[in-house]
């Protein structure tokens, strides 16, 4: 998708705040700790390359991402020692990017390392490939379930220890993010029975994302997989509250590109579902749907001139109405997340309106909207 750099529409990233956010967590992780951040999915929306680069400097050691091709963006983009774990499952047939890129992969089967290895073999890697276990203790996705399937693959992988590297071991929980801790510690007991079996540690141990580093210690672990709370925005929503101040890094900006004042009778949008009752000052902005603005917004209130203006009729593609207060001037500024005369709205707002989580809305804005980069340090 284009950028859509010849109009007034983007996401502004505020440096600082990422930066400060991992700072404050690192400063609570045991000396032996490391953090890895996860910059998957286009860094939670807020750009890969660039918030990979701040967390470098702000201490991670190294990443998390979802897919292959994030990680060899983030290679090609000058990231070449530090450890970069693809969280999902890649496919055998892209082995040979998996050794060029040195990534690591994450692994739920025998079958794989056993085909990997010998892969490996026929196309003369000179090199192991980087393997992580991961352990389903309950979240129901990926990983091995029981101890017995833990020693079977311990045994395969030592078979082929000289084709394949046991680097890393993972879990993830559920229910972290939650107030009830009942089926946190089912799954963490699940994990330790799990980690029983492997009598040999691997070089990292990982059950923490955001959520589980937040607000809870597990021992016996060195590595947390940092996310969506080094955006500034707290896993559970609302329902706990972090022990640090979490520094949102994201605004939404645009402007209004039209002002037209609107007769009784008329109706606003597609499905003419906004019926004009009385006459009124509507203004139109350059974004829609395309660019993240999705169509439950409609109703909700984005900020023009220190005002919450409602958005009337359906988001279109393109483009979205709201109902002024009175004439507004073509260009004045419009806020779809961030602060705007001392009144802020947040992906958190947007999110419980839409009824989502605050990942999704973040995660939806698309490549159409350029991200703004700024820090107070330059």
């Amino acid at each position: 998708m284009v950028v859509g750099r010849n109009r007034d529409a983007q996401l502004i990233i505020d440096e600082d705040a990422i930066y400060a956010n991992i700072h404050s967590e690192k400063q609570r992780l045991a000396d032996d700790s490391e953090m890895f951040m996860v910059v998957k999915a286009n860094a939670y929306g807020h750009g890969a390359v660039q918030v990979a680069q701040i967390a470098k400097e702000a201490g991670a050691t190294g990443f998390c991402v979802a897919i292959l091709d994030e990680a060899i963006q983030l290679r090609e983009a000058g990231f070449v020692s530090e450890p970069i774990l693809v969280l999902g499952l890649t496919d055998l047939s892209d082995l040979p990017l998996i050794y060029k890129y040195d990534v690591s992969v994450t692994v739920s089967s025998a079958d794989w390392i056993k085909q990997a290895a010998e892969l490996g073999r026929q196309m003369h890697f000179t090199h192991k490939i980087k393997t992580f276990l991961a352990l389903d203790t309950g979240m129901g996705r990926i990983g091995l379930q029981t101890p017995a399937e833990v020693t079977d693959y311990l045994q395969s992988l030592h078979v082929v220890k000289n084709q394949i590297e046991f680097q890393g071991v993972y879990t993830h929980f559920a229910t972290a993010d939650e107030v009830d801790d009942k089926y946190f510690d089912f799954q963490l007991q699940n994990f330790k029975d799990l980690m029983a079996a492997i009598p040999n540690k691997p070089r990292y141990v990982s059950v923490a994302n955001s959520a589980t580093s937040l607000w809870h210690h597990v021992t016996g672990a060195n590595m947390i997989r940092y996310g969506v709370a080094g955006y500034g925005l707290n896993p559970s929503g609302t329902a706990i509250e972090a022990p640090f101040t979490l520094q949102p890094a994201l605004s939404f900006t645009s402007e209004l590109i039209y002002v037209k004042k609107v007769a009784s009778g008329r109706s606003i949008g597609y499905g003419a579902t906004y019926n004009v009752d009385k006459p009124q000052w509507v203004g139109t902005i350059p974004v829609g749907y395309a660019d993240g603005v999705c169509r439950r917004m409609k109703g909700f209130k984005v900020l023009i001139d220190g005002n919450y203006c409602p958005i009337i009729g359906r988001v279109c593609m393109d483009q979205v109405m709201v109902r002024l207060p009175y004439e507004m001037k073509l260009g004045t500024k419009v806020t779809f997340v961030g602060t705007q005369a001392g009144k802020t709205i947040t992906l958190q707002d947007v999110a419980e309106y839409c009824g989502t989580i605050n990942y999704e809305i973040a995660c939806g804005f698309s490549d159409r909207l350029p991200r703004v980069y700024y820090s107070k340090k330059n």
